[in-house]
């Protein structure tokens, strides 16, 4: 029985970078902090990667966890910053906000990029921006109380 997805990974160049946005910009809390050298045979199997080695730390805000990897061996090719949503593969990463406006004024002033200010859209504001290394992240405010897809309130 599937129970719900504990957490989403992305690959980044520069950790730190990625950690200072997460976490600093963000507001998602460290919850682990793990390293792997080269020769570490159940990660070079689990990855379906020879040599691996790498960092990887897992956030957490709220009930999402988000896990950042950055490897250090097999070289990793860079992704496209600016691909499209359309192109196959994990599109974004959606965050709810309790106020939209406030926050998309908040994250563009510490540097984020977005597509488009906030849109309101069948009962909820939306906007898209990018992470440093181009993934994208929605910002959605769910209008109504009775929103059957909103995240329920933590007791």
């Amino acid at each position: 029985m599937i129970r719900g997805i504990h957490h989403t990974a992305i690959s980044t160049g520069d950790l730190e970078r990625a950690m200072a946005f997460y976490r600093d910009t963000l507001g998602f809390s460290l919850v682990m902090d793990h390293e792997w050298k080269s020769g570490t045979r159940n990660m070079d199997v689990t990855h379906a990667l020879r040599d691996t080695a790498a960092r990887v730390v897992l956030l957490r805000a709220a009930n999402t966890m988000l896990e950042i990897f950055e490897y250090a061996s097999p070289t990793p090719r860079p992704g496209d910053p600016e691909r499209p949503l359309c192109d196959h593969g994990i599109t974004h990463l959606c965050l709810e906000v309790d106020d939209i406006e406030a926050e998309f004024a908040r994250l563009s002033s510490a540097g984020m990029r977005f597509h488009h200010p906030p849109v309101q859209n069948d009962g909820a504001k939306m906007t898209y921006g990018r992470d440093p290394d181009g993934n994208v992240i929605e910002l959605i405010e769910f209008q109504r109380e009775d929103e059957p897809l909103s995240l329920p309130s933590r007791a």
